[in-house]
């Protein structure tokens, strides 16, 4: 397999040949690094690379170039490997060219010359971007295959525990076409319908109809925890909760991080966050997690994944925490970052097509399935909009369902205005579901809209609606509000929830809850934002609060 290609396109000789030195510098032990003196010379080596079969991982282009300028080969170039990294390099009075073409042609990074010195003004930059092409190249395969049926609730779930796991896996539909479908009749050779999905491993190794669990420990991921006590363990490995590893363990804490799925909570799901700070191109909730999650092992966190927690037990200064699986885990501080879950949709027949072509939040391993077909997504927030948006690429028709008046109501304007330019994508206000329809998947949807109803053929229903925080585990023992979300601070005295009253003479810190030395952060605790950046923000501040109270008990 060759090396993937960086390829560096500059008419000024002297440019070229030190951005190439630079890059050879940095980049040669894994990757090809090519150069052109213009935009046509490097289309004549692109379409060279491409008729072999080569990889290119990203492009670091001049803007002002004779004949075919910077954003015109890079135009060109997508066409070919769109899934390349784009860096156009431009003069400081050439910026504003540079951001237009961020917004009009996915330009993923703008750098300014001169880029000296390139440890801090090139390398970080192309470090990210190559990280993130890596993370989504996928060279020919030779690792887990899962054999099912595409309608097939099991096989979801084991497709979307593993692409949110980050884990590299082939799906072959057994009832499709081409040369899958004859590589999933070969794997599964005469299994029984009862015996899928089938999950064959790198080794040849056959799981019939595996849990997650046990597809977990083969893939190599950690479920058990490695110590039974932590100064901090976090609960919920969502925004929130990977900023609090983070910050914790690059502070000294021996830190643990358990989430019952995945991690990146809801906002891993996102298929596009464009309001992120530092990213005006936007990044993926996909991206954003692996990025985070590398940052907490770089720190030293312990990630335990997937690993859910059943009880909370206090003993003097010390939480005891009961695991779904494995010993229980102790420690002198606790933030709970849970999250929230969508609201079920309650009507006859959701919960047996669920997997199934119901599904509820986004589902970006399903996504490529829909190609031509119809799909509805209820919902009126941010996650709704991108899920939408993410759709569209894909689907023939895409209709959102709103049940108020407006979409600016929950929505933030930039994707007000991007749904409205879509031109595939519908938006039907006053709209709600009543019905669903179909037997081993969804087919059909009845409809209503401001009191009528009509019947609506479709493929595939996305749900966003409501949201209810995950602490059944903490009834009893931490002060929550009649929807189960957590109080903080002083906000805890307006009940008590079954639960004992603050027990010390100080005041609460700002994130802790009624239990001392316990913290909420992010969407779980009352009050809370709801936004990624303000998850991140509070999981952050609850690590400083943290170190005072562990001063305060002498841990």
């Amino acid at each position: 397999m060759a090396k993937p290609t960086i390829l560096s396109v500059d008419d000024d000789p002297q440019v070229l040949a030190a951005v190439s030195r630079d890059l050879r510098r940095q980049y040669g032990e894994g990757y090809r690094v090519v150069r052109a003196e213009s935009g046509e010379a490097a289309l004549e080596a692109l379409r060279d690379l491409h008729s072999r079969g080569d990889p290119v991982a990203l492009f670091l282009v001049d803007q002002r170039m004779p004949r075919m300028n910077g954003v015109e080969f890079l135009t060109e170039a997508a066409a070919l490997y769109p899934d390349a990294k784009r860096v156009m390099l431009t003069a400081y009075a050439d910026t504003d060219a540079a951001i237009s073409a961020i917004n009009q042609s996915r330009i993923h990074y703008y750098l300014l010359k001169p880029w000296d010195p390139p440890e801090t003004q090139l390398y970080p930059v192309l470090d990210d971007l190559l990280d993130d092409w890596r993370a989504d190249y996928r060279p020919p395969f030779t690792g887990l295959r899962i054999v099912g049926t595409r309608w097939s609730a099991e096989g979801y779930t084991l497709r979307d525990f593993l692409a949110r796991h980050g884990v590299p896996y082939r799906w072959l539909d057994l009832e499709g076409g081409g040369e899958a479908g004859s590589e999933a009749a070969d794997l599964a050779g005469g299994a029984a319908p009862s015996d899928l999905p089938l999950v064959v491993l790198e080794d040849g190794t056959r799981l019939s109809r595996p849990s997650t669990g046990e597809v977990a420990q083969r893939a190599g991921l950690r479920t058990q925890a490695e110590n039974s006590f932590y100064d901090l363990v976090i609960v919920g490995a969502g925004p929130a909760g990977l900023a609090a590893a983070v910050y914790g363990a690059s502070e000294g804490l021996k830190v643990a991080l358990l989430d019952r799925d995945a991690p990146g909570g809801q906002a891993g799901t996102s298929s596009r966050i464009e309001n992120y700070l530092g990213f005006p191109v936007g990044l993926s909730g996909a991206d954003l997690t692996r990025r985070g999650v590398a940052q907490a092992r770089k720190f030293g966190a312990e990630i335990i994944a997937p690993q859910g927690v059943e009880r909370l037990d206090l003993r003097d200064d010390y939480k005891v925490l009961t695991l779904t699986a494995g010993k229980p885990v102790s420690c002198h501080a606790l933030v709970v970052a849970t999250g929230v879950s969508y609201r079920k949709l309650d009507l006859p027949g959701a919960e047996a097509l669920t997997g199934a072509g119901v599904y509820y939040g986004s589902s970006n391993s399903e996504a490529a399935s829909y190609a031509g077909e119809t799909v509805h997504i209820v919902g009126a927030g941010n996650s709704a909009g991108q899920a939408a948006m993410y759709l569209s690429r894909y689907a023939a028709s895409v209709t959102l369902l709103v049940r108020g008046s407006s979409l600016e109501a929950k929505m933030s304007q930039y994707l007000v205005e991007q749904l409205r330019s879509a031109e595939n994508i519908h938006v039907m206000l006053g709209g709600e579901v009543a019905e669903v329809h179909g037997d081993t998947h969804l087919e059909a949807l009845t409809l209503t809209c401001n009191g009528n109803r009509l019947h609506a053929p479709s493929s595939g229903l996305f749900i966003f609606i409501g949201a209810s925080p995950r602490t059944d585990w903490l009834g009893g023992v931490v002060a929550r509000d009649r929807y189960g979300f957590l109080y903080t601070g002083l906000d805890f005295s307006r009940t008590a929830d079954g639960a004992p009253a603050w027990s010390l003479k100080r005041p609460p810190f700002l994130l802790e809850t009624s239990v001392p030395g316990v913290f909420a952060a992010g969407d779980v605790r009352a009050g809370s934002v709801k936004r990624v950046a303000s998850a991140v923000g509070e999981g952050s501040i609850a690590v400083q609060f943290i170190h005072q109270y562990l001063a305060e008990v002498g841990a």
